[in-house]
Parts: structure tokens; sequence; C-alpha cells
């Protein structure tokens, strides 16, 4: 029998700014199998549940890691529904829905050769009270010996596009010629149908068959200079993209330039009339200049400490929101657009 605390230290693997990550070697079967084990022990301290929802990016280690946690979870005698590869946003969301935890495999914008996993509780992400809880936890366990084929379940993709036409016109778009750069991205067959039913028209742009590690906080000369020619060369109003599990968005303006993820959000939290915000000391003081919002709370860096204070203006503001300088934006309340609500971005 194996222990999920030995076995967590001795994996090398720690959490990091946005779930657990390391070395794809690090990440084998049994040390999957630990996180999952020990994830489940402490969401059962506060929510009943008798599935995990499971999905992945398309890094090339990201489906076995998935067959190890789904495994783990028949060990417990729990059922996983597997989602294949979608966006973090769309499983958390597909989740949240069914009040139950979900487990993303990714590792974000790291490269290939390094993998990670980001734990979602039936209510959001998870605090970094729950990763410590997690590592310390002491949960004994079979050694995995063989990893099941996985059968995946389209609807998270379709529910998390509904849940824009939901809210938005069909014509919201209409008359933008909008550039998808879709590389390896985990979202890339689901933005071209969201784009094209809220009236855009989509040009599709270098989709890729190996992994790129996209990062949309330091995005590379190359990336910049590819958006310049897009534009140009496709008469494009608007080039949009993501990272690696399609939690951070990328979009350029009509000349080409890339925004950076802070003031992406700045926008984003401006349209939703946000009167509160949490937000990490790494993004631009724009914000707190442009006097838009009520308060605008600085965190460390890393979104658990986003929303860790999402509670605190709680207290004292009905709309709350957070994003980070990479462009990852969160939502800490309701809101109600055109009659709709929604609780997760």
């Amino acid at each position: 029998m194996l222990n999920t605390k030995e076995t967590l230290a001795q994996s090398g693997v720690l959490f990091g700014t946005s779930g657990a990550r390391g070395l794809v070697e690090q990440f084998t079967p049994d040390v999957c199998a630990a996180f999952t084990h020990a994830f489940v022990a402490v969401m059962q301290q506060d929510f009943t549940f008798d599935t995990v929802a499971i999905a992945i990016d398309n890094r090339p280690s990201s489906y076995a890691m998935a067959q190890a946690c789904a495994q783990a979870l028949a060990q417990l005698g729990l059922k996983s529904q597997y989602y294949g590869v979608i966006p973090t946003p769309a499983l958390a969301y597909v989740a949240m829905q069914q009040n139950i935890p979900s487990i993303m495999v990714t590792g974000s914008h790291i490269p290939f050769d390094r993998n990670g996993l980001k734990f979602y509780r039936p209510d959001g992400e998870i605090s970094k009270q729950n990763e410590q809880a997690i590592l310390s936890s002491q949960v004994t366990f079979s050694a995995l010996t063989e990893l099941a084929p996985l059968m995946v379940n389209p609807n998270a993709a379709q529910q998390y596009i509904q849940r824009y036409l939901n809210v938005f016109s069909n014509t919201l778009l209409q008359g933008k010629r909008i550039g998808i750069y879709q590389h390896s991205s985990a979202g890339r067959d689901i933005y071209p149908e969201l784009f094209t039913k809220l009236g855009a028209e989509v040009v599709l742009l270098e989709r890729s068959d190996v992994f790129v590690p996209i990062d949309t906080e330091a995005v590379s000369e190359q990336d910049c200079q590819k958006a310049l020619d897009w534009v140009r060369t496709h008469k494009l109003d608007a080039l949009f993209s993501t990272d690696g599990d399609g939690d951070r968005p990328m979009l350029a303006d009509e000349h080409g330039h890339w925004l950076r993820g802070d003031i992406l959000g700045l926008l984003c939290s401006k349209y939703l009339n946000i009167e509160a915000l949490a937000i990490p000391v790494s993004c631009n003081t724009a914000i707190e200049q442009t006097e838009l919002f009520k308060t605008v709370q600085r965190t460390k860096i890393g979104s658990p400490y986003v929303i860790e204070a999402f509670a605190e203006l709680l207290t004292q503001y009905v709309t709350v929101a957070g994003f980070e300088a990479n462009g990852g934006f969160l939502l800490g309340s309701n809101l109600s657009l055109n009659q709709s609500q929604s609780s997760l971005a």
C-alpha cells in the first residue's frame, strides 16, 4: 500500500501560482493517483458527491495522467466524467453546474516536457489552505497496475458555448472579421463555433499538431510579429487566442498589437460594472488610476490569493471580480446581464 503524503513528498511536485506542476516523469500514475486520493479526501470534508469531472489539454502526456486520476477515483468507488480536451473554464463551469469537484490535467503555458494538475471544488478553484491540506493528507491506496481507456462526454463544450449565447446577442460580433490563432490551445475547436454564433466572420490561423507553450504574460517576439502580419494580410478587426488550457485570453487589436492581460481584465471589469476588484501586485497601476471601481485590493501573485480576497470584499460589495497580469479573469460574485446570471468567468 502507498501513502499519499509520502508519495507526493517523494515526487518533488509542488503547488505553484496555479496548480501542481512538475516534469512529466514526476507525474507517474501513482503520483497522479496520490493527488486524486488526497484531493477527494479534502473535498469530502465539506462536500458530498459521487462523481468527479476530468478534462485535459493537448499535451502528449495529459491523457495518461487523466487515466490515472480516473483509476484512482474508481479505487474510491467514485465515478469519473471525462470531457476530453476542453478549456479549463469549460470544465470548471460544467462541474459547478453539477455541484461536483473537477480535475484539469494541464501545465498551462509551461513547455511540453512538463505538466500539471489544477483542482476545482464544486464552488470554484481550491484555496491555498486546500493545497496544503492535499499535500499533508495521509491516505493509503493501492499502486495502479492498469489504466483503462476513457470515453469522452462531449456535453461540456456545448454547455460552455451556450453559456455565452445565453448572455450575448447572436449579432454581437456581426460585421467583424476575427482571426483565431489556434495553435495547440485546448479550446481551439470551440472558439470558431462560438465566435461564428456570435456573428463574426472567422479566419482560422496556425493550428499545430505539436504542443505550443504560449505565455500570455510574456508574448514572444515571434507571436508579436505573427499578429502584425495576420491582421494586415487577412484584414482582421481583431485576433484572438489563449494559453494552452484556455483560461488566459490573448487579444490583439485591429493593428495587430496584443493587449496586456491586466488591461483586458480592466476593460472586462468596466463592461461588467464591477464594484470591487482583487488583483495581484504585478498588475498595472492604471487600474486604480481609472477610478472606475469602489475599491481595488492588491494580493500576492497567484489566483488562489485573488480568490481568497473575494471573501472580505463580498462583505461590503455586491459585484466582485479579480484578474491577473496574465489575463486570467475570475468572478467573485453572481452577475445579472440582460436578465441572465453567471457565476464563473
